[in-house]
């Protein structure tokens, strides 16, 4: 049964057109992931799902009654309100199960202002209402920023056996694959639906896309085939000319389906020399609180290092102090000489929110260093999606994600050979996800980063180090599905040789097992490049010129085509005229509708051959005139 549903609607924002058209229904029982590009419009669209914003055109229907609990990016809250005072104010009866849920999310002082909360804080005391409040439908807009693993799985359960329905915008694939029955994709003003968790979907979408695409070529190559008809004199009878002409203007003003663009990662990593981060025996406490406790590691060149823990146990503190930004209590942070840190802070660093966007990486560099050569600042934004209008447009109209897209813009311009990640992923969408995945993972430096994003972590790291929330960190070998094995082995008392990789960190495993896998990195960069030079002096030998030609069928078939297509497409104007005469013999109709599916098969197939047959002709020629 419909709860909501969205009817042709159309939203406009200046000259960016936000949704055009678009429909889609919300069913009881669904747990609905809302998927887009940053700026697509996932967040209007929540929004006006909950009533507080209105389309341009069209409408929203709403079943008669129906309760709807929203949760935004930035929830406001009354001026000098507490927490208690907050959850306190009506909006739900299960007062007792909302402290229970902030208990969960590791708020314990409920007399503190919310006003003196971190952004972080105040999004989980609006989530531990909204998840009480009596509702059918509850809208959520990234619910998982901000929220350690075990607090992310705590959600997922809560979710899975919420009665109601959910409608949410969030980037964490894994949280999709475990909630959603349905995918709802924003692409282009459009809404596309998919009864699908998320790795379901991208299966769906490729299909959706190749068959977009596959239409697309049809239509080109008959298309193609049409003018040429035309040039060479419409040669059929009246009648079928003005019918060819029709369908050749109807081919002219099709449209070809729009792709989304994919955001460009590219920069030059500066040379690292042979020293790289060196931590001896850091400590960091503030009061009783022991965030760090003598820690010793070295990092090793193009090592990819993940920091994982609950909020509020050091994770970013310790990123502070490699990037030199807090200083230990005791022990040294060392760095090369040659090592050029990016550090990428978990909050949006202060941005002048009326300067154009270009002049924000003007400023940080007038040119960027790319493989492929030196490029302008106007050049990189393209590859960062800004068109040129966004570009001479003031910061304050970027959305929430466009922005860190732009500070992640920034930090990779100043081509560092190591970045420090802190949670990076939040409000970054998940085409932008996936690039900055690979391009980690090509990063020929190091990559050390904090994340709650499994999925990323399970693309990107290669050895895990998990706080305890005493000081202490335990190494894990592997990304974060590795470490949840081993960390089960471990807690079940299996000792095998995979649990035994992990160990209370020291010196010795933090530099010997960074040895061990420098020794394997380049072993395995050289097997390949040996591989590779190999097949690169076969591949030569087989790539030699070939010397085009008809064979004599194809010759025969080129010669006679044209007229052969002439004549599938005369039948079918001849059963058309005959189903007409026809129209009250149901058995005569079923056997002229099925001829002329048949009909039409054929002259498929001979139109595609036609296009093959004139590619092959125009080569051969090309290669005489050569």
């Amino acid at each position: 049964m419909n709860i909501l549903n969205i009817e042709h609607i159309s939203k406009v924002y200046g000259e960016k057109t936000i949704f055009d058209d678009a429909s889609f229904g919300i069913h009881e029982g669904e747990k609905i992931g809302v998927i887009g590009i940053n700026g697509t419009g996932k967040t209007t669209l929540l929004r006006m799902a909950a009533g507080l914003e209105e389309p341009d055109e069209g409408q929203i229907v709403r079943q008669n009654g129906l309760r709807i609990a929203y949760l935004p990016q930035n929830p406001a809250f009354p001026e000098g309100a507490t927490i208690q005072s907050y959850i306190d104010d009506g909006a739900t009866e299960n007062v007792w199960m909302v402290q229970s849920n902030l208990t969960r999310l590791g708020i314990m002082e409920y007399d503190t202002q919310i006003d003196h909360l971190s952004g972080g804080q105040k999004k989980k005391v609006a989530l531990a209402k909204i998840l009480e409040t009596p509702a059918d439908l509850i809208l959520l807009d990234e619910p998982t920023n901000h929220l350690d693993n075990d607090m992310i799985t705590w959600l997922e359960e809560y979710l899975r056996g919420f009665r109601g329905v959910v409608l949410m915008v969030t980037h964490d694939r894994y949280f999709l694959d475990r909630v959603t029955n349905k995918i709802l994709e924003i692409s282009h003003g459009k809404m596309y639906g998919y009864e699908a968790n998320y790795s379901k979907f991208l299966e769906l979408q490729a299909e959706r896309e190749e068959m977009e695409l596959a239409s697309e070529r049809k239509r080109q190559s008959v298309l193609r085939m049409e003018l040429e008809w035309a040039k060479r004199g419409c040669r059929a009878r009246t009648t079928k000319q003005r019918a060819r002409l029709d369908r050749l203007e109807a081919l002219k003003n099709g449209q070809a389906p729009v792709q989304d663009q994919s955001v460009e990662l590219d920069s030059v990593e500066t040379r690292m020399g042979r020293k790289t981060i060196e931590l001896h025996h850091i400590s960091k406490s503030y009061g009783e609180k022991k965030l760090v406790e003598d820690f010793d590691y070295i990092f090793l060149k193009n090592q990819k290092v993940g920091f994982i823990g609950p909020n509020g146990c050091g994770k970013s503190t310790l990123l502070k102090m490699i990037a030199g930004l807090v200083e230990p209590d005791s022990g040294s942070v060392e760095i090369g000489e040659t090592v050029r840190i990016a550090y990428f802070a978990q909050e949006l660093p202060e941005l002048d929110t009326r300067q154009r966007v270009i002049d924000y990486v003007k400023d940080i560099g007038e040119y960027v260093q790319t493989r492929d050569g030196r490029i302008t600042a106007s050049q990189m934004l393209e590859r960062f999606l800004f068109t040129p209008d966004m570009q001479y447009a003031p910061i304050e109209k970027l959305s929430g994600g466009e922005k860190k897209r732009l500070y992640l813009l920034g930090i990779l311009q100043s081509n560092p050979n190591c970045l420090i990640l802190d949670e990076s992923n939040n409000d970054l969408d998940i085409p932008t996800l996936t690039i900055l995945e690979d391009y980690l993972n090509a990063f020929s430096g190091i990559v050390i980063t904090v994340s709650h994003d499994r999925y990323f972590l399970d693309n990107v790291v290669d050895r895990i180090f998990a706080f305890h929330g005493d000081g202490t960190l335990t190494q894990y070998e592997g990304g974060y599905t590795d470490y949840l094995e081993i960390k089960r082995r471990m807690e079940s008392g299996l000792s095998d040789g995979a649990a035994g990789a992990a160990g209370r960190q020291s010196a010795g495993a933090g530099k010997n097992g960074g040895g061990k896998n420098l020794a394997q990195g380049q072993n395995g960069k050289n097997s390949a490049g040996g591989k590779g030079e190999k097949n690169g002096r076969k591949d030569w030998k087989q790539n030699r010129p070939v010397k085009l030609k008809f064979t004599f069928k194809e010759q025969r078939e080129f010669e006679t085509i044209d007229d052969e297509i002439a004549s599938l497409e005369q039948k079918l104007e001849d059963l058309d005229n005959e189903m007409m005469a026809n129209a009250t013999n149901s058995l005569k109709l079923s056997e002229l509708t099925a001829e002329k599916e048949e009909t039409e098969r054929k002259l498929d197939e001979k139109m595609e051959r036609w296009v093959y047959l004139n590619d092959l002709a125009e080569k051969i020629e090309a290669q005489k005139n050569a």
